[in-house]
């Protein structure tokens, strides 16, 4: 990643603690013996035109992937808009800067007017529609063509139009990219998902690119585009992906021979479709729950190795509705997960869309069930992560004190800038991918160039870290076995591998060791030594504000914007005790709705008002350290770089118990107000959430020289913004600040930074097993 940031530095830690049980274990690497590979950044869900975003592909695959003309280009990208179907046509170019010769810039009238003989419709880019620019008797299934709604369904979308685009500007850029869906699920909201088979052979490193319109594909992303057919929600079209009318097509059946019920009548078994189509009305919920754990066995067996299914922002719908498509309790991730151990592995429960103006979406009485005003699940997100990982001792602790392969990840969902054109840095709504948050992934691909294949290898291993707002840009997290005598080892040994890894941007192989994602095997009486490495990286960032930042300003901490200090590192541990059963008392329990967690004061009820199946008391913060508190890090000059990083490591004195341990970080230091609390968990965000200006609390009075007025384009080259924009919202009402300029919107987001990296488990013998990791 490109070096461009400020902070100060850190390294980090690990615990001992209690066990796990057993069920399905997926298949994820051992702590030795491993291909070499390095840790590269990603986004896996965002839109374009396509489905509802504000761009074509080809712009979107130029800002996220470039490192230089928007310096915070991605090592690789899937693109994965809406299932279901839409209208434009997102594979049209705005201009002709980003014209190709396989797909040029287009200006002029349509090819099918769908205006009038005297005004006949023009070419509008990625907004021309379907109809406009390939006709309506081109477009496949039930419904949209020749006199229907024009739409196209999302499964010919990617399997005609922009698989083949992909594949054209991975060659042509020589960038890892392939294609996904944020698949509109049957029972509940959102998944980023895909499925890989096909899509990126080997011999498009050497296709020869045409030099006229039009591109033939060597690979495909057919078996995408069935699961779209099949599973997706929106995709109501019951012709089997073929021409509309006729049997000349794809002719899919989405049956599994393995389970009866993917072919139920009582969940929907339409025969003409050959698909399950679960009726509307009450119990809607619940059929469409288990017609997605049909789509998750249909992955496991045609796909297994090939798929990943991971649900998105998924407190922003509200708690599940059985007799709607709402949100997720933990019993459907847990449903999910002991169906499919090796596809369904993690959450996006830091959502995107970070600079609107509730973040992520999330809002209180946000969702109606049954005409009953209900909140995003948590109300908002906390320091811009959903309640289930933000909250210690959460849904997320409650998965991996089970022991499961459950992992942390964050993606951009970008979709517009809001008030803000698309290539102004300011937003009122979306970043684009990699520019604030992204998620960094251990590829193993040796000699060889980053592939889907090892891409989502890398993603089922949990072997992963997310920041936001480039805090850290290097991580090394590891734990070892120390045993008297022989097996002795050091905390100055361990330290040197976590230093050595982390220069290196790769991970440890050392036998007796682990990282993130893995899980470390050890004997009662064992002492298990923990090191960290982390990089602060020195410089800017990508914010486009140098001002202050308002929310440190308010503890006396004079600190620009676009140049954060990493404060602190969190040690989160967890003990282990084993797969819940399904239809026990412990295994279903919903989080508390709207007052009952989060009160009108913006304060929550704490754990104690979550049922037990939701909860994991055991969590908690066991060390915290900084570069001046009672646990301070040491720092150490890069062997390769001669960059600073930051190095800690404790021990764990006689384990006799399975357990976890995990790693958090902001750039805020405890009790900020409206913040963090004085334990530097992180407050809710409805302090700074624009949507009510009576609840705001952070006054943003920094005036610069270099602020522009809202309106026109501000891009990379007017350089930084050094006052308080003009966009920010005004507190009003009862607000203690009504009448001033208030953090909100993406000043907001860059005020409040924060990693997250997947645990390290620990498995004692004679504990309980470690069950979801190998």
């Amino acid at each position: 990643m490109t070096q461009l940031f400020s902070k100060s530095q850190i390294a980090l830690a690990a615990l001992a603690a209690i066990g796990s049980a057993v069920v399905i274990a997926p298949t994820v690497a051992t702590a030795a013996g491993k291909t070499a590979g390095k840790y590269v950044s990603g986004d896996f869900h965002n839109h374009t035109t396509c489905s509802d975003g504000a761009i074509s592909m080809q712009k979107l695959v130029k800002k996220v992937t470039d490192k230089v003309e928007t310096p915070w280009g991605l090592d690789w990208f899937v693109q994965a808009g809406h299932g279901g179907n839409g209208n434009r046509n997102c594979t049209l170019v705005e201009d002709a800067t980003l014209a190709t010769p396989a797909y040029p810039y287009l200006t002029g009238n349509t090819p099918y007017n769908t205006g009038t003989a005297a005004s006949p419709s023009q070419y509008a880019g990625p907004n021309t529609t379907w109809t406009q620019s390939i006709g309506a008797a081109n477009i496949k299934g039930n419904g949209g063509g020749v006199g229907g709604n024009g739409n196209m369904w999302r499964w010919q979308s990617i399997q005609e139009y922009q698989y083949p685009l992909v594949e054209y500007l991975s060659a042509q850029r020589n960038v890892p990219l392939f294609i996904g869906l944020e698949s509109v699920v049957a029972g509940h909201e959102h998944t980023s998902m895909s499925v890989i088979t096909g899509q990126m052979p080997a011999g498009v490193d050497n296709a020869s690119l045409p030099t006229a319109p039009g591109y033939t594909p060597l690979g495909n992303a057919n078996a995408l585009a069935q699961w779209s057919y099949c599973f997706d929600r929106g995709d109501t079209d019951t012709s089997r992906g073929n021409v509309t009318g006729s049997s000349v097509g794809n002719n899919w059946n989405c049956a599994n021979p393995d389970s009866a019920d993917s072919t139920s009548a009582a969940l929907g078994w339409n025969d003409t479709a050959k698909k399950l189509l679960p009726a509307s009305g009450a119990g809607v919920g619940s059929r469409g729950h288990l017609k997605t754990v049909e789509a998750l066995k249909w992955m496991a067996k045609y796909h297994g190795q090939q798929s990943y299914y991971v649900p998105a922002h998924l407190e922003r719908a509200g708690p599940f509705n059985p007799d709607g498509n709402n949100g997720f309790n933990i019993e459907h991730l847990r449903n999910f997960n002991n169906a499919a151990p090796d596809i369904a592995f993690g959450f996006e429960s830091q959502p995107g869309h970070g600079a609107a103006n509730n973040r992520g979406e999330y809002q209180v009485k946000r969702n109606s069930f049954a005409g009953v005003l209900t909140d995003s699940v948590g109300g908002t997100t906390y320091g811009g992560t959903g309640v289930y990982a933000g909250q210690v001792g959460g849904v997320w602790d409650a998965l991996l004190g089970e022991g499961r392969n459950w992992w942390f990840f964050a993606s951009s969902d970008w979709h517009n800038r809001g008030s803000f054109g698309p290539d102004d840095r300011r937003s009122t709504q979306d970043f684009y991918p990699g520019e604030y948050q992204r998620t960094h992934v251990l590829v193993r691909n040796g000699a060889d160039k980053l592939r889907p294949q090892s891409i989502v290898d890398g993603l089922r291993t949990g072997n992963a870290w997310s920041a936001t707002g480039q805090l850290v840009d290097r991580l090394a997290f590891v734990a070892c076995a120390s045993y008297a005598g022989p097996g002795a080892r050091s905390n100055a040994a361990v330290e040197a591998l976590a230093v050595a890894a982390a220069t290196k941007g790769t991970d440890i192989d050392a036998s007796g060791c682990a990282t993130m994602g893995e899980k470390l095997k050890v004997r009662p009486g064992a002492e298990i030594v923990v090191a960290v490495a982390v990089r602060d990286p020195e410089g800017a960032n990508f914010a486009p504000y140098s001002f202050p930042n308002p929310s440190l300003l308010q503890v006396g901490i004079n600190q620009p914007m676009n140049k954060p200090v990493l404060d602190h590192v969190d040690v989160i541990r967890g003990l282990v005790t084993g797969y819940r059963t399904p239809g026990t008392a412990d295994y279903a329990g919903e989080w508390p709705r709207n007052t009952n967690w989060l009160k009108a004061d913006g304060t929550t009820t704490g754990l104690s008002a979550v049922p037990a199946a939701a909860k994991n008391t055991s969590a908690a913060i066991v060390k915290t350290f900084s570069g001046n508190g009672s646990t301070p890090w040491t720092t150490v000059h890069s062997g390769v770089d001669n960059t600073t990083f930051l190095k800690m490591s404790f021990r764990i004195p006689a384990v006799q118990a399975s357990q976890y341990v995990r790693l958090r970080g902001s750039n805020l230091p405890a009790a900020v107000p409206y913040e963090t609390d004085a334990s530097g968990n992180p407050l809710s965000d409805i302090y700074t959430n624009a949507n009510d200006t009576s609840m705001l609390r952070i006054p943003c009075t920094t005036v610069g020289t270099n602020v522009p007025a809202n309106g026109g384009t501000w891009s990379q080259d007017k350089g930084t913004i050094d006052g308080c924009p003009a966009h920010l919202a005004t507190a009003s009402g009862a607000s203690p600040i009504a009448g001033q300029k208030a953090v909100s919107y993406d000043v907001a987001a860059w005020a409040d930074l924060w990693f997250y990296s997947n645990p390290i488990y620990v498995e004692v013998a004679n504990s309980v097993t470690v069950a979801g990791v190998k």
